[in-house]
């Protein structure tokens, strides 16, 4: 009986131990395949925490370069705005400009318009006077227009005796005639210059200064006291031998230098006033 009863039991050991072994070792399987998954994971989980790490990166130098380029589009923002400002300034010069220039543009052309009509007068003048004095031999009185003014030039045989500033009757002839056109023509301002030779003066008279002062004030003195034309008009000056029309070598180059030259002159008064003088 006994035997009976322990081949069983025995049985049912051997069986436990085997299914216990197999079970162990289907355990440690299980737990290697873990293992393995586990290491598989923490590797992923590694290649993971990598790619983040380098995505962060790209993600901190995009934010940088982001950085970077808003600073420039400021600055350029800024940049645009002076060129802007600039523009601006510069439309405003140039509106400017343009004014002046247009204003100076029409001051030009009535200065033109002046300068015509100040050539109209000196010719109408200049016609006038030598119609006036056309009597008048063309060696002792000549009759020009230059420069906007007309020049009466008359030799010194003509108005005074050799040396000496006293007017005689043949120059006082011509200097009435003269002054009468002054007179009809009263916007005219009279220039009266006294000019002499080279050679040296002897007699009452210091020097060809003063000899050519002398002249020029005579002349004066006849036209204002003689014949009323307004003295405001009148300015004399002597030139001495520093202003010749010609050679002082000669006879003749003397003869013409000795000369007094009356300029007479277009008032100009609007035409300073457009410029400015």
């Amino acid at each position: 009986m006994k035997k009976i009863i322990i081949l069983p039991v025995l049985a049912i050991v051997l069986l436990q131990a085997c299914v216990s072994k197999k079970l162990l070792t289907q355990s440690q399987m299980e737990t290697a395949a873990l293992r393995l998954d586990s290491m598989e994971l923490a590797n992923r989980n590694a290649a993971l925490t990598g790619n983040i790490s380098v995505l962060d990166k790209n993600i901190a130098t995009l934010q940088a370069n982001i950085k970077s380029l808003n600073s420039e589009v400021a600055s350029l923002s800024n940049q645009n705005g002076q060129l802007g400002q600039q523009t601006a300034n510069q439309q405003n010069q140039l509106t400017k400009t343009k004014e002046e220039l247009q204003d100076q543009q029409q001051k030009l052309m009535r200065l033109q318009s002046l300068l015509e009509q100040q050539r109209a007068q000196a010719k109408m003048l200049k016609d006038k006077m030598a119609e006036a004095l056309k009597g008048f031999s063309s060696n002792d009185l000549t009759v020009v227009q230059k420069n906007g003014k007309v020049y009466v030039s008359l030799s010194e045989n003509l108005l005074f005796p050799s040396g000496s500033a006293v007017v005689n009757p043949k120059g006082i002839d011509a200097l009435s005639k003269l002054a009468a056109v002054l007179n009809l023509n009263s916007d005219v301002a009279v220039n009266i210059e006294g000019h002499t030779d080279s050679i040296p003066i002897r007699g009452r008279f210091s020097d060809n200064w003063d000899l050519s002062t002398a002249r020029a004030n005579s002349i004066v003195r006849v036209l204002v006291n003689n014949y009323k034309v307004d003295p405001v008009r009148v300015i004399a000056s002597g030139h001495s031998y520093f202003d010749p029309l010609q050679t002082n070598s000669s006879a003749d180059g003397r003869a013409k230098n000795r000369r007094t030259e009356i300029i007479l002159s277009p008032k100009l008064d609007e035409m300073y006033k457009l410029i400015g003088m």
